[in-house]
Order: structure tokens, then C-alpha cells, then sequence
């Protein structure tokens, strides 16, 4: 059951123009938060600074939202003048032990994988083999004194050890229990970037008093992963709903990197706001198919 009030966020990146998936996940939230006579805020995620490095996309997002005729309730929260927040968690977590430093680059996380998948039992692996996580203490103070590039991982299972295996609700699946030693020990900063995704979401949700998270399918199993944080730090547990993602006639998503049609696009070829939305609704009709 939905718990009231409700807060939804659309909160997209700027590192290109929007397009007709950010529609759905924009259109979601803000649904779901009129119907329930709640709010519905945005938050710009730029922290990817290689990613977002051109400040017209944030322009340009605005302006098609404007367009688009969705409104949005509060101030707009900007993760890039957070960096100083996130840093304090960080260093919270870093205190009790539930960060470890990972030195491997991603061409030794690669190889550990394929080794791992080719042995007798082993198995395809997409998660971080921990090989960072049991080195000798004087050995990563030594590379940290060297200055050796580095990330920062949570040890998902000391994180189990503190919390345990606590539950969220999807409002699609139904209750969800995480157990945190069978997600990865994901990375929450990295030597070019001082916070990343996953620890990010999670504390601004709990700073903007998130109470519902819409999102698309593909980040179901990244929410267990926010689930184990949100209990490491005593963070309030919003619910989910991950909806369903747009994909071609071939049924292939769309997204950015795929070339999805981008709203300013789709307005330049003289689509109307009406029309894109009907779209849209058509395409939820047919399972998610967008079809132009």
C-alpha cells in the first residue's frame, strides 16, 4: 500500500539532450504525485563531470521541460554544490570501517572476471571479485602513502554484519529482502570523481524527503545495493516502483547512447507537447513499444 503523503523526484543527467525515456520517468513521477496530492521534485545529477561537462544541457533539459508544459514543486536540487555533503558521509563511513581502498583498474577487474568465469565452478562474473577488499593493512597504506590511484568500495559484508538483511517494497514486486553480501561492493567514489552514483541517490533522497522512487527497471537490482546504504546509515526507506522501459519495434531499449529521439527533435520536426504524450501513452499500451 502507498504510504502518504507522497514526494516523487525526477532526476535526470545532464549529459544530453532529454529524450523520450526521460519522458516516461518524468511523466511517472509526476503522475503518481498528482494523483496523490503530493510533490514532485527535480534534481539535476551532474556529479559525472566528465559526463556533464557542457552547461547548456541543463539549459537546454530545462527549457524542453518548460515545453513539455511539467512542472515541478520546490527548489531544484543540484548535486554538483553537494560535493561537501557527500565528502562528510564518505568520511563517516570510512570511520567505521565500511570502506576499503580498491587500486585494481578496470583492465585487472576484467581479467580477475574472466579467470573466475573459466574455472571448474566458477561462473559468469559482473560483480567486483574482491580483490581489494583482504589486503594486508600495511600494505594499503603503503599505497595510499605512494599516492597509487585508487577507489573507495563499501564492503557490503561488514555492512551485513551491522544491518543485517532488511526489506524494501516495490509497489510492482511487492516486499524485497536485501541481503548485502550477494550485491557488489559497489564504488561510492573514484579518483576522478569524489562521490558516485549510488551513494549520491541515496542521500539526496533522504535530504529532499523522497518518499515514492520511480524509476525504470533497469535500476531494480542497483536499488538493493541503495537499500544496504540507506540502512548503513540510518537513512529513512522510501518505496519503489520500477516501471516499465521504452524499446524500438525490435524490442531493444531506448536510450541516450542508443540514439533515442531527443525531445528538442522531436519539436524541431514539428511534434506538438500533445502529441508526444499521446505517444507515449500509446507506447505503454503496446508494452512499451514507441513507435514515430
Amino acid at each position: 500500500m502507498l504510504r502518504l503523503p507522497v514526494t516523487t523526484r525526477f532526476a535526470p543527467s545532464p549529459s544530453g539532450p532529454l529524450h523520450v525515456g526521460h519522458l516516461l520517468a518524468a511523466c511517472e513521477a509526476r503522475r503518481l504525485a498528482t494523483l496523490h496530492g503530493g510533490r514532485c521534485l527535480l534534481r539535476i545529477e551532474d556529479i559525472d563531470t566528465a559526463r556533464t561537462r557542457n552547461p547548456e544541457w541543463v539549459r537546454l533539459m530545462l527549457q524542453d521541460l518548460v515545453w513539455l508544459g511539467l512542472a515541478f514543486d520546490g527548489e531544484v536540487m543540484v548535486q554538483s554544490r553537494r560535493f561537501g555533503v557527500y565528502a562528510a558521509v564518505l568520511e563517516q563511513l570510512r570511520q567505521r570501517g565500511l570502506l576499503y581502498p580498491c587500486f585494481c583498474t578496470r583492465a585487472e577487474i576484467r581479467a580477475r572476471q574472466e579467470e573466475i568465469s573459466r574455472a571448474p565452478h566458477g561462473c559468469p562474473a559482473a560483480r567486483y571479485p574482491g580483490t581489494c577488499r583482504a589486503l594486508p593493512p600495511e600494505l594499503v597504506q603503503e599505497k595510499l602513502a605512494a599516492g597509487v590511484p585508487h577507489a573507495w568500495r563499501v564492503n557490503m559484508r561488514r555492512v551485513e554484519d551491522s544491518i543485517g538483511c532488511p526489506l524494501w517494497e516495490d509497489l510492482r514486486r511487492g516486499v524485497q529482502r536485501c541481503v548485502p553480501s550477494a550485491c557488489d561492493d559497489a564504488v561510492l567514489a573514484r579518483k576522478d570523481a569524489p562521490v558516485a552514483y549510488h551513494l549520491a541517490v541515496v542521500v539526496d533522497d533522504a535530504a529532499q524527503g523522497v518518499s515514492l522512487v520511480t524509476r525504470g527497471e533497469d535500476l531494480f537490482e542497483a536499488t538493493h545495493i541503495h537499500r544496504a546504504l540507506q540502512g548503513a546509515l540510518g537513512l529513512p526507506v522510501p518505496q519503489y516502483c520500477h516501471h516499465r522501459l521504452l524499446c524500438d519495434a525490435s524490442g531493444k531499449r531506448l536510450a541516450k547512447r542508443d540514439g533515442a529521439r531527443s525531445i528538442a527533435s522531436l519539436r524541431a520536426a514539428g511534434w506538438s507537447p500533445q502529441r508526444l504524450l499521446d505517444s507515449l501513452q500509446a507506447a505503454l499500451r503496446r508494452g512499451g513499444r514507441w513507435e514515430e
